[in-house]
């Protein structure tokens, strides 16, 4: 049991360090509206969902405050932006970390 206990505490801490470090590298700065926020105003976003075969590499997450993080959902982002003009420049001008072919999903609205 306490072996449990240990690996969860372990993947909890290795999620919380990727968290942080990709606030870090986005500068605090949600990619879909521009805005910058405190920590706890933001969440890790998966620009490919996991339930589309998205993967946790640091080139599919970026930061989203709250409010995009819902109203994205779970619809990838390439989707998402297809309707929101402004969020798809926000994303093409501070996503630059995101894997090339979800870049070039973006700007062609299509994966």
């Amino acid at each position: 049991m306490e072996h449990e206990c240990s690996s969860r505490r372990v993947a909890a801490e290795r999620r919380e360090r990727r968290r942080a470090a990709i606030f870090r590298r986005d500068r605090y700065r949600c990619v879909y509206c521009g805005q910058v926020f405190a920590d706890r105003e933001l969440t890790v976003d998966h620009v490919q969902p996991r339930v589309k075969h998205g993967d946790h590499s640091a080139g599919n997450l970026v930061t989203a405050c709250t409010g995009c993080n819902i109203r994205k959902g779970g619809r990838a982002a390439w989707d998402y932006m297809r309707d929101c003009p402004e969020d798809r420049k926000n994303f093409l001008r501070y996503a630059a970390h995101a894997w090339p072919r979800l870049r070039r999903a973006v700007e062609e609205g299509s994966l």
